[in-house]
């Protein structure tokens, strides 16, 4: 069995990337951190033996861009959240026998938290794997079936109740594996326990130390920051 692993990411330049984030600090840094983040999570994706990791591109202008070379692309395709995952999961699906969504948002996961998922999905039975995210999204999903397009779609995103509708929905598809939650960072105020989290780790990738070290010397990220 193989499982594939979609990043969902978005092209500087081609689209606005955390417009929230940008809000709190600037276009400039909300860019470069979804670089660098991306980056984390890829780099953690490829020492995760069971999986075969892609970036999902946002936009299909910037499926040649050198930021997204290391790895084989998908295009998200149009449409709404919702829509635009259930396509990728579909194109994964046509070719492993189970398939991950992730973004760009929760660089401190792990290749154990990912063996762990993609072991999950290693299986004959339906089955599914969700990691909660703490603002009540999630930062991970998968799955070893093709899931209903309305299942997808009828979740509203980005808010505070948006995993517990997404499991309600996904009801009856395959039996759940949950993850350990971990902070989304997608405003400013999320910047310090991500740090946290980040520092936390007991093996972390060199991507990851220099993530922590570029978000420190930002005063409003720095932990030492009262």
């Amino acid at each position: 069995m193989s499982i594939g692993l979609a990043i969902m990411v978005k092209t500087p330049g081609h689209s606005s990337i955390k417009t929230r984030l940008a809000a709190d600090t600037s276009i400039e840094f909300a860019e470069e951190w979804h670089r660098r983040a991306a980056d984390c999570v890829a780099r953690v994706s490829r020492n995760c033996m069971r999986l075969t990791p892609y970036w999902a591109v946002a936009e299909d202008a910037a499926a040649e861009n050198a930021l997204w070379n290391e790895l084989p692309i998908l295009i998200q395709d149009a449409g709404g959240l919702g829509e635009r995952m259930a396509h990728v999961h579909s194109q994964l699906m046509q070719h492993h026998s189970g398939g991950i969504l992730i973004g760009a948002d929760a660089p401190q996961l792990t290749s154990a938290l990912l063996d762990q998922a993609a072991q999950w999905l290693e299986h004959d039975q339906p089955r599914l794997v969700i990691g909660p995210a703490k603002d009540g999204g999630f930062w991970l999903f998968g799955a070893n079936r093709q899931l209903p397009l309305s299942a997808w779609t009828t979740t509203p995103y980005s808010r505070s109740d948006t995993e517990a509708v997404f499991r309600h929905a996904m009801r009856g598809n395959g039996e759940w594996l949950e993850l350990p939650a971990l902070t989304d960072l997608d405003r400013l105020a999320d910047l310090r326990p991500v740090v946290a989290e980040l520092g936390a780790l007991t093996q972390p990738t060199t991507a990851q130390v220099g993530l922590v070290a570029w978000l420190c010397l930002h005063t409003f990220a720095s932990p030492s920051t009262g």
